[in-house]
């Protein structure tokens, strides 16, 4: 995204804290994987979305109505030598002109400047808990600040969470954000495609999901969201599964949640599929209850409609249908009033998505539901898992996990589906899975 983007956020931002406010944020920390090597470093979403700027070790300040500029960063000093081994970076002098900052201190001169920055500002936005060793620091700030209370400095006197208007305004996704949502979606429903084209019994789960991670690749997202979930068989029943290290066996089903990030912007898909092709009587008949289960919901996501609405949805498919195949006793409002869907069924329909997997903003306000608005993008996700160990229901479901997950985005007039390019019906499945490696 162009500097333009984050320029136009800021604006935004600063015009809804208030003139007497100051906003800072910490970049998120370079991690360690092991001796002298780290992970590959992703900013913080937060911090990314009002600065663009992807560089550890720097810290950004909002400062409403300042004269002298009101988006100042401390950031590392330009280091040639450092250049060479890890390269290029943007130093100050790149901070103001690439990044759009007005000001641009070097990060070791932060508690000096930090002090006067916050004198005479009536109240801090910040991420207070995040970072314990972090709000050590802005403590020291404010105190440095009252400490010079008779001369007449003000100190802020009151700490606001950040997330209050910030994550209000990453709920809703603009155009930009919506492009690399959509490329994301794309990428990662190629990613699913390809793996049910080369399934095949005894493959290792870690084959198919080094099948996935090339095909992100290929197109340019760089990492998956998360990590990436390949459970064959009984390892579908656990719901964060990614050992990823298991056989797949004949006649065993295979769950993929799996998700490219594209430009800060995630994907989140699951399918649950046969390893060889062909749903048993069983799988198939869970699997065409978890299917209508989530169409049910998807239904649900339109403006006006509560958050919870298509969890409801869900689950009352979910619980008629267990009824029907005998896996539940009893009237199936009375069912679902004792959540006793929760023995199969034990997770939410869904959840935010944008630039985390699990993305900023509220699902209640004042203790309800919020209302679904255009612009607001949620994956779909129910399920239904049954344990080897599941003694009351017969051994023909025992071992089955299923997920069927999409990415929505709420519109006008009701909702787009953005990874429908992934086949869900039995059919459908079943067709693209005879193909197999014909076609890639």
């Amino acid at each position: 995204m162009n500097r333009t983007v984050f320029e136009r956020r800021r604006a935004r931002y600063l015009e809804k804290i208030g003139s007497d406010d100051v906003a800072i944020l910490a970049s998120a920390p370079s991690t360690p994987r092991n001796r002298d090597v780290h992970f590959p470093y992703r900013q913080d979403s937060d911090f990314y979305y009002l600065t663009g700027f992807p560089e550890p070790d720097s810290v950004a300040v909002f400062l409403p109505g300042r004269k002298k500029g009101q988006f100042v960063l401390f950031c590392r000093e330009f280091d040639r030598d450092k250049a060479i081994w890890e390269g290029n970076h943007a130093g100050l002098k790149g901070a103001r002109k690439q990044y759009g900052a007005d000001e641009a201190h070097p990060i070791e001169e932060i508690d000096r400047i930090m002090p006067d920055l916050l004198a005479d500002r009536r109240r801090l936005h910040c991420g207070l808990g995040r970072r314990p060793e972090f709000d050590r620091q802005l403590l020291e700030w404010v105190n440095k600040v009252k400490s010079r209370s008779r001369a007449g400095v003000q100190a802020p006197e009151e700490f606001v969470d950040m997330d209050r208007v910030l994550h209000e305004m990453r709920l809703i996704k603009e155009s930009e954000e919506l492009k690399a949502l959509r490329r994301a979606a794309e990428i990662s429903s190629q990613a699913h495609r390809r793996a049910m084209q080369v399934c095949r019994p005894g493959m290792y789960e870690y084959q198919i999901e080094a099948e996935i991670q090339h095909e992100f690749m290929r197109h340019g997202a760089r990492s998956p969201a998360y990590p990436t979930i390949v459970a064959g068989g009984l390892n579908a029943c656990v719901l964060h599964y990614t050992e990823n290290k298991d056989p797949l066996r004949e006649g065993d089903l295979l769950l993929i949640d799996a998700g490219a990030e594209y430009e800060y912007y995630a994907a989140d898909i699951t399918r649950t599929f046969p390893v060889n092709g062909k749903f048993t009587s069983a799988q198939k008949s869970l699997y065409e209850l978890v299917l209508e289960a989530q169409l049910a919901a998807i239904e649900k996501v339109r403006p006006g409609n509560h958050w919870n609405e298509p969890h409801e949805a869900a689950v009352k498919v979910l619980t008629k249908g267990l009824v029907k195949l005998g896996l539940l006793e009893g009237r199936p409002s009375r069912l679902i009033k004792k959540e006793a869907y929760k023995d199969f069924y034990m997770h939410r329909t869904g959840h935010w998505l944008g630039m985390d997997v699990h993305d900023a903003g509220d699902y209640k306000i004042d203790d309800k539901w919020r209302e679904l608005q255009p612009g607001m993008v949620l994956t779909v996700e129910p399920g239904l898992y049954i344990g080897k160990h599941c003694k009351q229901v017969s051994k023909r479901w025992r071992g089955i996990g299923i997920r069927i997950e999409d990415d929505v985005l709420v519109t006008e007039t009701g909702c787009e589906v953005l990874t429908d390019a992934v086949p869900k019906r039995v059919d459908e499945i079943e067709s693209l899975m005879s193909v197999g490696n014909d076609t890639l």
